[in-house]
């Protein structure tokens, strides 16, 4: 059987609202006949009339966040320690993370029925693992189906999808899980469904809890994935390697699944 490749990255673009306002990304595009003076700083004397067609180059200059497109949290970006269950040391930041957390296994759980904002549970994630036939494995990546991947350009993206809690980010940790990887805007629900609890309850547990689940173990998260639903629920290797940004919380990947 031929290996199929499955584009799993949003783009970094001007064009589609992935992010709060605050978060969006900028590109800036120098087209081919706008540089050719960049080009003659280099060649003094040159003129478009030397160029082929007139033309220079083209170059983007993009302003933005680790956290723009689809990219992977470090354990840094959750708090500044980790592995408190065992030994209490400085937690990774996206440089440090080890190359073969990233080339690994990859299972699917399919969560697009459950309601934007509900907090998964680790009842739910070992019944979602029952129903696909999968015993997790140290090191596969466990990737999450949610309602924000059907979503994925639309002005509701970032309230849209269920979240990961603690518990099931521990269940997942706990049996040697080091990547995790959600399509919505983030690993936990999204923070218009959580303010609302906060509201109610003020209980500060709830708050980031899928993330701070990284204080105990130490693990990696992917957000803002798409096309999940062309995956099976297993048989796929994931490639998810992250950019390489020194003592940065987190780094940009093309996560791309191989089927063979």
């Amino acid at each position: 059987m031929a290996r199929r490749l499955i584009d799993l990255s949003i783009p970094i673009t001007n064009d589609v609202l992935t992010d709060p306002d605050m978060m969006r990304p900028k590109v800036t595009y120098s087209r081919h006949l706008e540089t050719v003076g960049q080009m003659a700083a280099s060649f003094p004397g040159l003129t478009a009339d030397d160029l082929p067609d007139g033309e220079g180059w083209a170059v983007e200059y993009v302003q933005l966040s680790t956290h723009n497109g689809t990219h992977m949290d470090a354990p840094w970006h959750f708090h500044s320690t980790t592995d408190q269950a065992t030994a209490v040391r400085r937690a990774p930041t996206i440089d440090e993370g080890p190359l073969d957390y990233f080339l690994q296994p990859g299972v699917k759980l399919d969560f697009r029925h459950l309601p934007d904002g509900h907090v998964v549970s680790a009842a739910e994630v070992e019944a979602e693992l029952d129903r696909i036939g999968h015993n997790l494995a140290p090191l596969d990546i466990v990737l999450v189906n949610t309602a924000a991947g059907a979503a994925y350009g639309a002005p509701d993206f970032i309230h849209k999808g269920c979240g990961m809690g603690e518990e099931a980010t521990l269940f997942l940790t706990e049996r040697g899980v080091k990547v995790v990887g959600t399509d919505a805007w983030s690993w936990d629900a999204p923070f218009s469904h959580t303010a609302r609890r906060w509201a109610e309850k003020r209980d500060p547990k709830i708050i980031w809890e899928g993330h701070k689940a990284g204080r105990f173990r130490e693990y990696y998260q992917i957000e803002k994935l798409t096309n999940l639903e062309a995956l099976p629920p297993h048989g796929f290797t994931l490639s998810c390697f992250p950019v390489k940004i020194a003592g940065a919380s987190a780094g940009w990947i093309r996560a791309v699944a191989i089927l063979d």
